[in-house]
């Protein structure tokens, strides 16, 4: 038998071993939550939900960057857009978000300069390639990603770059969980927490939100016996009565993360209060750029102000990111709203719920 073979074979194994232990732990009902985007698309991909007992349900979270980016800010980034001069640089998944009147991808249909990048690096490419023109980076996502944008501010400092700044729309997911656990109409039994995330910021990140909010969490990675083994971990704990941090993730997380990648984060941001889809302003949940690295900050080059703009009338996205409703509780979806025209960002996402429960989940 093969390596390869050998290793599937015990993964095989050791889920089935691992899903008759959470049947056999699972006593009552039970709602735990995937903080993380990656996480739902496996679960769905993978028909984990299908394989769990009728007493332990799967709740989508707050871990899709793009989906919890506030209308506001996809409004503002639409805006900007439309300035003589600029070039847009942005992940993606950002060109269909709807916005009030538009979206990236409507506004480069009618000639916006708005170019797709896989990295940070590739926007300060650009800037180099064309001095004349304003280059700008739309900085969406958590910890994971904003590393590498801090990386790219440096360098561009490095290479006296002038014209290139960054949109930070940054988010931090602990700030975030704290902010579930006082929200009156969410109801969560244990967390399954983001793995990528938690290479960064590392485990010890989550002691201080234990402690406040004495809940179980399972720190896991993306495969289906992570997963599985997360959830046994957090059935196991609700089970006996225990409110603890487990990391099922030990291969790639450790206690104190990555500490180059804190120490970037530290040099060239600072926290500060932000606005999340569905749950509102969180205290010192954002990453905005320190005083030193504030002339590559294209909301203060620009002027850009950020108004509160409702969601789409009907769209549930935001109850939805906070696990107060699943998809098909929403009246929009697959009526109105599909992929192919999308009401809320949680349909247009690759990591949105909507997105995945319509692909997976028998459209």
């Amino acid at each position: 038998m093969s390596i390869k073979h050998a290793e599937e074979y015990r993964d095989r194994e050791l889920s089935k071993s691992l899903i008759q232990k959470i049947h056999q732990n699972s006593h009552r009902p039970l709602r735990l939550m995937e903080v993380c985007g990656t996480h739902t698309v496996s679960i769905f991909k993978n028909g984990i939900r299908s394989i769990l007992p009728e007493t332990v349900s799967l709740l989508s979270g707050p871990g899709c960057p793009v989906c919890v980016t506030a209308q506001g800010e996809i409004d503002a980034f639409i805006e900007l857009s439309r300035e003589k001069n600029v070039i847009i640089t942005t992940f993606g998944d950002l060109m269909r978000i709807p916005g009030s009147d538009s979206s990236l991808q409507k506004e480069r249909a009618n000639g916006r300069d708005i170019r797709i990048v896989y990295s940070a690096f590739d926007a300060l490419e650009i800037a180099r390639n064309h001095p004349d023109r304003e280059v700008v980076f739309l900085g969406v996502g958590f910890e994971t990603t904003a590393p590498t944008i801090a990386a790219s501010v440096l360098s561009a400092q490095a290479m006296n770059l002038k014209n290139l700044s960054v949109i930070s729309a940054h988010k931090q997911v602990v700030p975030a969980l704290n902010a579930l656990m006082q929200t009156r109409e969410v109801r969560i039994d244990g967390f399954l927490l983001p793995g990528h995330v938690s290479v960064i910021i590392g485990a010890g990140a989550y002691r201080d939100f234990i402690r406040h909010h004495p809940i179980p969490c399972v720190i896991t990675g993306f495969e289906p016996v992570d997963i599985l083994s997360g959830i046994h971990m957090l059935v196991r704990q609700i089970d006996t009565g225990r409110n603890i941090l487990e990391n099922a993730y030990p291969r790639a997380v450790s206690e104190t993360g990555n500490a180059k990648a804190k120490a970037l984060l530290k040099t060239v941001f600072q926290s500060g209060d932000t606005v999340w889809r569905g749950i509102g302003s969180i205290p010192d949940s954002g990453l905005f750029f320190q005083q030193a690295f504030e002339n590559f900050d294209a909301a203060k080059r620009f002027r850009i102000s950020y108004r509160q703009t409702p969601e789409p009338r009907g769209c549930a996205c935001g109850e939805i990111l906070t696990g107060v409703k699943i998809p098909p509780d929403c009246a929009l979806y697959k009526k109105t709203c599909t992929p192919l025209h999308p009401i809320g960002p949680c349909m247009v996402s690759s990591e949105g719920t909507c997105a995945a429960y319509y692909k997976y989940h028998g459209g």
